[in-house]
């Protein structure tokens, strides 16, 4: 698929101006990639690969300490925290710049074990482009799926996919799943805010997608706030990972006394 190729491409360069969260590689669908790329599916079908990361997380947590100065639900969590919103920012990237949500299928996404930083990702092209699809300025009067399509196909791709599949496997390890659930909500909240602040110009359709996400039954009772404000319900627990117990807490924590502004 030649042309869709180009055009998968085109709208990896553009989800890569939102943020490093939302940037992605592509690669031909149907072929495997060479090591150090690993199908996704090792990171939810079993155990293995996200004890290791898990464990290089609470490496870099404890920093000069030893690791099991960090509890490991702590590294849990945060492990949980960084890779959802790794995975839902590229889709709800796409979702809100070219309208399609982009199939995330475990077995045809890959990643790379690399410490530090957003969770290296590439997507097959035809979840971008599909063969048959035109660049955007070809499309100027082709409609875009209605705003209520496009959330239904967000919740199916993400809450019901990856999403699930790894906080189903983090929660077996004796992990909260208030905790899981609520990185979840702050996840899809951070980022709309990042689409928002990097195009101005979409920060509506972004907010529109956002409440559609965080209003689902699978995320009911995981926030409260206003347009005003997002908080959390829970905490991903990242203060317990610092040596001083006044450590500050993230902007969108319910330990704080006051809702935090969005974005």
């Amino acid at each position: 698929m030649p042309g869709g190729a180009d055009l998968a491409a085109r709208h990896a360069a553009e989800l890569a101006q939102l943020g490093p969260y939302f940037a992605v590689s592509v690669h031909p669908p149907g072929q495997p990639l060479a090591a150090p790329w690993r199908p996704l599916g090792t990171l939810l079908d079993s155990p293995g690969d996200l004890r290791q990361r898990i464990a290089d997380v609470r490496c870099a947590l404890a920093a000069d300490r030893p690791p099991d100065a960090v509890e490991f639900r702590v590294a849990a969590s945060v492990t949980h925290l960084g890779m959802v919103a790794r995975l839902i920012s590229p889709v709800l990237g796409a979702a809100v710049l070219f309208g399609r949500v982009p199939p995330m299928d475990p077995a045809e996404v890959s990643w790379q074990p690399v410490p530090g930083g957003p969770l290296p990702l590439s997507l097959p092209a035809s979840a971008l482009a599909e063969h048959g699809d035109q660049p955007s300025q070809e499309q100027a009067g082709k409609e875009r799926p209605g705003e209520g399509q496009l959330a239904s196909e967000l919740r199916q791709s993400l809450l019901h996919g990856p999403v699930r599949a790894l906080t189903d496997v983090t929660a077996a390890m004796s992990v909260s799943p208030i905790v899981l659930e609520g990185n979840i909500a702050s996840a899809v909240n951070a980022a709309a805010a990042m689409i928002a602040a990097a195009r101005p110009g979409l920060a509506a359709q972004a907010a529109t997608l956002r409440s559609a996400l965080l209003s689902a039954p699978e995320l009911a009772g995981t926030w409260t706030g206003s347009p005003a404000g997002f908080r959390r319900r829970s905490c991903c627990l990242i203060y317990r990972a610092a040596p001083a117990a006044t450590a500050a807490v993230c902007g969108d924590c319910v330990l704080h006394a006051a809702p935090a502004p969005p974005g």
